[in-house]
C-alpha cells in the first residue's frame, strides 16, 4: 500500500502538470479563437509551475517536467515554421523529429536522454528510489543500455518524421489527416513495447553478470 502510495504521488503532479491540465488549456484557449502558438506558450505554464515546486520543495529538478517544457518548446517552433498546408499535416511529427535529434544530441552529455526517463518511469520517485537508479550508473552494462536504448528512440523519431515528411507530398490530404494520426502512436507504441522487452532482458543479463548489483530490490532496473 505504502508503494502505491508513493508511485500516486509521484505520478499524480506529473500527469496533472504536464499532460491533463497543458492539454485543457490549450484545447480551451484554441477553441476561443487564439493562435496555435500563444496557445502553446501559456500552457507550458503547467509544466514551467511543476518544475519550479519540486525545485524548491525537493531541491532537485523534475526530469519529465523539463522534457515537458522542451516538447511545448518544439510545438512552438514547428506551428512559426510549418505554415503550408502540407506542412501543417506533418508538423507534429517534425516536432518528434526534432525530439529524435534531442535524445541523439544527449548522447553527448554525461548522460543520455533516456537515463532520466528510465528514472522517472522505473522507480517510485523517492529519494532512496532515485539514489538506487543513480547508483547503477557505475556498471558498464547499465551506462550501454541506456546508450542503446537513447539511440534506437532518436533515430526511430527521426526515420517516422522523414517518412511522413515524404508521404505528405505524395498522398492526398485526407490520406494524410488519418496516416498523421496513427503513425505517431502506433511508432510510440512500438517503441515502448521494444523497449519493455530489452530491459527485461538486459536486466536479466545485468543480474547474472553483476548479482551485487541486484542483491537488493531494484525497482525499474533496465
Amino acid at each position: 500500500m505504502a508503494k502505491l502510495r508513493a508511485v500516486a504521488l509521484n505520478w499524480g503532479p506529473t500527469i496533472a502538470f504536464n499532460v491533463v491540465l497543458p492539454w485543457l488549456t490549450y484545447t480551451l484557449l484554441t477553441d476561443r479563437g487564439m493562435s496555435d502558438v500563444a496557445a502553446l506558450a501559456v500552457s507550458a505554464v503547467w509544466p514551467a509551475v511543476e518544475v519550479l515546486g519540486i525545485l524548491l520543495i525537493r531541491r532537485r529538478l523534475d526530469d519529465f517536467g523539463v522534457l515537458a517544457l522542451i516538447v511545448v518548446g518544439l510545438g512552438v517552433l514547428g506551428s512559426l515554421v510549418f505554415q503550408d498546408e502540407r506542412l501543417a499535416l506533418v508538423k507534429e511529427s517534425a516536432v518528434t523529429g526534432l525530439f529524435g535529434l534531442v535524445l541523439l544530441g544527449s548522447l553527448l552529455t554525461p548522460r543520455p536522454l533516456m537515463f532520466y526517463f528510465g528514472r522517472k518511469f522505473g522507480t517510485d520517485g523517492t529519494d532512496e528510489g532515485l539514489a538506487r537508479w543513480n547508483d547503477l550508473w557505475q556498471y558498464a552494462g547499465f551506462r550501454r543500455v541506456q546508450r542503446i536504448l537513447t539511440v534506437v528512440w532518436g533515430v526511430v523519431y527521426l526515420a517516422e518524421a522523414v517518412v511522413r515528411f515524404a508521404l505528405s507530398y505524395v498522398l492526398s490530404t485526407a490520406a494524410m489527416v488519418t496516416i498523421s494520426t496513427v503513425l505517431p502512436i502506433a511508432v510510440t507504441a512500438a517503441l515502448v513495447t521494444w523497449t519493455i522487452a530489452y530491459g527485461r532482458r538486459s536486466r536479466a543479463a545485468a543480474a547474472r553478470n553483476n548479482p551485487a548489483a541486484f542483491a537488493a530490490p531494484q525497482e525499474g532496473v533496465t
